[in-house]
């Protein structure tokens, strides 16, 4: 009976977020839609997650979480709802071994968003991990140079929703099976500059998703995204990803102050070290973020002058080949400073080192 009881409730949420996605169509590349931001640290899987490690635009109330079948998960912000489907979600597992989470479907749910999230181990067991999420949605334009945002949802077929805070319009490009080349116009920078998040999206198998790689010219970014299945296979599958440049992941149009991120694109360097060119390792308000070593496949990154709950984080794999990251345990925030300990990053159930995005916003 509890079973059919998981099964019956997971029918009912499935079936209003898509009905939400339904009557609002398949979206465009920059429909506008209310600018609204949550993230949650899950450490549960029914009720209310720890309050200390959540934040939103919400007047009133607190994120919830509904379980579903194993490894399945129906986090609830609210009255965050965006309409036509909109926005954007990514999500980290945070676990002690090789393990992902990946989005199945978000929608809106009264005037609550919900975001469905799935999470398995290596080789497409269902998985009992923690994780870290974070949505958002923005609009508009923004008007400095130095700063941009935008970010695509690829239905597998089409961007399905999508922003660009120059207001062009962003474009995907199908390679070959799980490989893709993104476009985001109008973001440019002549240097290598801001960070990316991507998160794969799929109600009907294991799915992760990466950056390949990441190209830079005045006149925009080009960032390929690789997918693979539950083991080492390239996959076809949805995704998410999120272009940041001085702005924090939560949007374009978000209000915190206390925000970072770094690229840890030499993955062997024992450390500390300070990621190179500067502009990949931001820090608002102005300190200088580190990485280093706490074993192979283990990284730990230091946000100082940051530090404030409540907060997140986000990780995403960069490089080559099916490697992909997690976090190992929930980050500290001590004094003014946030230690992610550590970045875990695995090729199969191995860890290895391995390039990695990671992104810090507090809700201040």
């Amino acid at each position: 009976m509890r079973l059919l009881r998981s099964v019956f409730t997971r029918l009912l949420l499935l079936c209003a977020m898509v009905a939400a996605g339904a009557a609002a169509g398949t979206g465009t590349a920059n429909a506008a839609v209310p600018d609204a931001w949550g993230f949650a640290y899950v450490d549960t899987s029914s009720g209310v997650p720890n309050l200390s490690y959540q934040a939103g635009s919400w007047t009133s109330g607190a994120v919830s979480v509904t379980p579903g079948v194993p490894g399945e998960y129906f986090v609830r912000f609210p009255q965050i709802g965006i309409p036509q489907g909109g926005g954007i979600a990514h999500v980290t597992a945070i676990s002690q071994s090789a393990e992902w989470c990946q989005i199945e479907k978000w929608g809106q749910v009264g005037t609550d968003e919900m975001v469905a999230v799935r999470c398995y181990r290596f080789g497409g067991g269902p998985a009992k991990a923690l994780f870290s999420i974070v949505f958002g949605s923005s609009s508009g334009a923004l008007f400095s140079a130095a700063q941009a945002f935008g970010y695509v949802f690829w239905n597998g077929s089409s961007i399905a929703s999508g922003y660009n805070s120059s207001l062009a319009a962003n474009s995907v490009f199908h390679n070959a099976t799980g490989d893709w080349t993104v476009w985001l116009p109008g973001l440019g920078s002549s240097v290598q500059a801001g960070n990316i998040q991507v998160t794969a999206v799929d109600s009907g198998q294991p799915a992760r998703c990466k950056v390949g790689a990441w190209s830079w010219a005045t006149s925009g970014q080009k960032i390929q995204v690789l997918c693979h299945d539950a083991t080492v296979n390239p996959l076809d599958t949805g995704w998410t990803l999120t272009y940041q440049r001085e702005r924090a992941i939560t949007g374009a149009f978000a209000p915190p102050k206390l925000f970072a991120y770094t690229f840890d694109n030499t993955p062997a360097n024992p450390g500390p070290y300070a990621p190179v060119p500067p502009a990949i390792n931001f820090n608002y308000p102005g300190a200088v973020n580190t990485v280093q070593s706490a074993g192979t496949g283990l990284r730990l990154v230091t946000f100082p002058k940051v530090g404030a709950l409540p907060n997140n984080v986000q990780v995403t794999a960069y490089g080559p080949g099916p490697g992909f990251c997690n976090l190992l345990t929930l980050w500290t925030t001590s004094g003014s400073t946030t230690y992610v300990r550590d970045v875990a990053c695995y090729n199969a159930t191995t860890r290895v080192n391995q390039s990695s995005f990671v992104t810090y916003t507090s809700m201040y």
